[in-house]
């Protein structure tokens, strides 16, 4: 019986799932999880609904976890369900379509919902909100046959949803009761900039107006204002701000106010019941933007992993977005007001203008049009409450007075590395760049699906664009050489993160979707996809052979007059009488010219035609040795303690299990290892991809060696007391290189660009190395002798030709 503790849901939106994340990293063992969804989808970025009407994205490119996410974490998920009843005492949830779920500790996360005006004619036809996918696809439907809208709420929201709209092909007026846009993010300078710039792209505005009714019969027809001037309008989108959802928690007796009131911990008044997102008020303060309910989410996580931690104590919050194409920024206290001094610039010719507002010395607000690359600067000040006495004009400009202006480069480099960029998601300046300098991320994309900044809100996206052309100098914006090639711009990290973000499936589908310049492809890219999707979905994926390089096709080296060699497997280089009868029958049998003792301890029959092939494996029922492939090719061993005087171990045993054990398996390159019986050394463990050395009462492993062109000596990766160890952490270090090295990269360059210390700390938790050994055993499952399928298949045999001319590889 499980001993973990039932965790449930309520709400699949970006807070709860945040906090669930979370919780899966500090501790995946300890819950048991169900979430309900009100939504038919799985977790997606509400913020990118804009960018899905302005053509910038699709509904599947805003899906943050997809359905896989849900399978691969053991979390059962009801989506279209929305949870009507909890029973406290009982400690069980219910949906309104009767599926229930029992809980120790339950997370509210009903998130928030548009307010709707209560106008006369509200319920017409053609009135909606702008909140989630449904108001999306709404809005694309009505394009296609109405031409006129009008957007109730000139806010972040509604210019969103205007500019989408005017993509969209319609004639668009925006009615704001404010006499400028934006009053909750800008100053009346900045929002008039903003006005004439969004004038020209051809958006109408009407301020200082307030909507009395909503005109028309069954569907809307217009609006009529309380000054009495009237709209013509065939849809309305309300965007006039958004309440927390607590019905479901007032019904049962959660304190609420505003929103569900919680206290620093997330805690609800009622026992193991917490709250989280846009429904909780806390303080006194309920929060509508990504960043705090981000921050939120972490301290529930930890505090439901028993981690102990430092409570929530609140945000400050800063906006940076990107509203229909112009940069706006905005954080902390912006407005004029009694003991505030405030400095500001404006040039209308450029589209610019900041200002800053300082209290006691210190800076406390800012505003930032058209240039907003000061502002993850900015706002570090502000949380930090630095004292910048002396120093407004030079943090305004950018530069001292009468200096020379620092360019856009020169101010990130000049930008603290603990600087966060990405506010959404926590992420450093320090983070990005070392994502850029160890982990090859050389675009915008890649740093994203390594670090996630830009992921939520893309208000950082300019900078992150800017970290990259600095820090990736003249490799920027270019796809990694390893891996990749001419077809296609997309580094490694890209296309894997979005084979598993689309959950693509084959090699011509991705091709497609990431629309690939040649159709076919190259001989440098589809075995890459051949083995990025063999390794992603090992239990699904069907290799495809014509992507192999010919060596792997046929399992025998091509040599350079035609002819191939063939390796039958020797398991730790020790045979029998049997087996060397066997393999002597057949080098007869087929005329071998030469046979050969190999340095991997096997037997290498060189000369062989390529029509013998089928047939001799057949004859020699022994397992392909693997020696043409990326793959493991041979565990080296000496005697150890079997023979030699001086072995501390059974070196040949423990070579054989490890040979057994990995056999078949595709790797990122070509894989040796080797097992020596004592620190002499005898299997040269030390130049091998994973050696093992035995010594007094344990065993050393080592990583990243190579005995190639580039001679490398391993490094130490630890020490094991038992054979049960060696093979945890051997089959973990060989899945973790699996899944993070780029495709022909060896484990000696890999550990040498991602460093010793991050494998190492991959590794050190047992559950981490628990789970990789479990992906590594689902793959193997999968590996069968390929040269079974070709001996008992007749139409196989019958077609055994090369699909491309067979060519010598180098």
């Amino acid at each position: 019986m499980s001993n973990r503790k039932k965790l449930v849901l309520i709400g699949n939106g970006m807070a709860g799932v945040r906090a669930v994340e979370h919780l899966l990293k500090l501790a995946p063992d300890a819950y048991d999880i169900t979430i309900f969804g009100a939504e038919p989808h799985p977790n997606y970025n509400r913020i990118m609904l804009s960018s899905v009407l302005v053509g910038g994205a699709d509904m599947k490119e805003i899906v943050i976890n997809d359905w896989d996410w849900y399978k691969d974490n053991g979390i059962r998920l009801y989506t279209g369900h929305t949870v009507t009843k909890i029973d406290i005492e009982g400690k069980r949830v219910r949906s309104d379509r009767g599926a229930e779920a029992s809980y120790d500790k339950l997370i509210i996360a009903t998130g928030s919902n548009p307010f709707m005006l209560p106008l006369p004619g509200a319920d017409k036809e053609g009135v909606i909100a702008f909140r989630d996918m449904k108001d999306c696809e709404t809005m694309i439907e009505t394009a296609k046959t109405y031409k006129k809208a009008a957007v109730i709420g000139g806010g972040l929201l509604g210019l969103e949803a205007a500019r989408g709209l005017l993509h969209l092909g319609m004639d668009v007026t925006v009615v704001h009761k404010h006499p400028y846009l934006m009053e909750r993010q800008l100053d009346a300078p900045a929002a008039a900039m903003l006005q004439t710039e969004l004038e020209a792209q051809g958006m109408k505005f009407l301020l200082s107006k307030n909507t009395a009714a909503i005109t028309g019969k069954k569907r809307v027809k217009g609006l009529t204002f309380s000054d009495g001037s009237q709209l013509e309008t065939d849809l309305v989108v309300m965007a006039v701000g958004i309440r927390p959802n607590v019905s479901l928690a007032k019904a049962h007796g959660i304190d609420i106010n505003l929103g569900i009131v919680v206290n620093d911990y997330m805690e609800t008044n009622i026992p193991d019941i917490y709250a989280v997102g846009e429904c909780v008020e806390h303080r006194g303060v309920a929060y509508g933007l990504v960043a705090p309910l981000y921050e939120q989410g972490d301290v529930l996580a930890k505090r439901l992993a028993g981690i102990e931690t430092k409570g929530y104590e609140g945000s400050v919050t800063s906006t940076k977005l990107k509203v229909s194409g112009v940069n706006v920024f905005s954080a902390g206290q912006f407005r004029d007001v009694p003991g505030t001094r405030a400095l500001r610039i404006q040039d209308e010719v450029e589209g610019i203008y900041k200002k800053i507002v300082i209290q006691d010395g210190k800076l406390i607000g800012a505003v930032l049009f058209g240039d907003t690359a000061d502002g993850a600067s900015l706002f570090s000040m502000i949380r930090k409450g630095e004292n910048i006495a002396g120093k407004e004009k030079e943090i305004l400009l950018g530069f001292a007075p009468g200096g020379a202006e620092q360019s856009p480069d020169a101010r990130i480099e000049a930008m603290p590395d603990d600087e966060i960029v990405c506010g959404c998601n926590g992420v450093s300046k320090a983070a990005i760049v070392d994502a850029i300098k160890t982990k090859g991320c050389v675009t915008a994309s890649a740093v994203k699906a390594c670090t996630k900044a830009s992921a939520s809100c893309g208000g950082c996206k300019g900078l992150v664009e800017g970290l990259v052309r600095v820090y990736a100098g003249d490799a920027a914006g270019e796809a990694v050489k390893e891996g990749i090639c001419g077809c296609t711009p997309l580094s490694r990290d890209e296309i894997v993160a979005e084979i598993k973000r689309m959950g693509l499936k084959s090699i011509r589908e991705v091709m497609n979707v990431l629309e690939w310049r040649e159709p076919e492809g190259c001989s440098k890219c589809r075995p890459s996809l051949n083995y990025y999707l063999g390794m992603l979905w090992p239990t699904e994926y069907k290799d495809e052979k014509e992507s192999r390089f010919t060596n792997e096709r046929y399992h025998a080296n091509i040599q350079k007059d035609g002819t191939y060699s063939v390796v039958p497997r020797i398991y730790g280089g020790v045979t029998s009488p049997g087996e060397l009868k066997r393999i002597a029958t057949v080098a007869e049998k087929y005329n071998v010219p030469l046979v050969k003792i190999t340095g991997g301890q096997r037997i290498d029959l060189l000369g062989v035609k390529k029509e013998d092939l089928p047939s001799m494996w057949e004859d020699l029922d022994m397992p392909s040795g693997h020696a043409y492939g990326k793959t493991l090719r041979t565990v080296k061993t000496c005697v150890g303690s079997t023979f030699c005087r001086f072995g501390t171990q059974d070196s040949m045993a423990m070579g054989i299990k490890l040979e057994k054990a990995f056999e078949r398996l595709n790797t990122p390159a070509k894989v040796k290892l080797a097992v020596s019986g004592c620190p002499r050394n005898c299997a040269e463990a030390t130049i091998k991809d994973f050696g093992v050395v035995a010594i007094d009462g344990g065993w050393e492993l080592h990583v990243g060696g190579n005995g190639g062109v580039h001679v490398r000596a391993t490094d130490l990766l630890c020490v094991v007391k038992t054979e049960e160890e060696v093979l945890e952490w051997s089959s973990a270090f060989l899945q973790y290189y699996r899944e993070n090295a780029q495709w022909n990269e060896r484990t000696s360059t890999w550990i040498e660009r991602v460093g010793l210390d991050s494998v190492k700390k991959a590794l050190e938790k047992r559950e981490d190395r628990l789970a990789l050994v479990e992906r590594i055993n689902t793959t193997l499952s999968q590996m069968k002798d390929p040269w079974k399928e070709i001996i008992n298949n007749e139409e196989l045999r019958k077609n055994f030709e090369p699909i491309r001319d067979a060519q010598p590889i180098g």
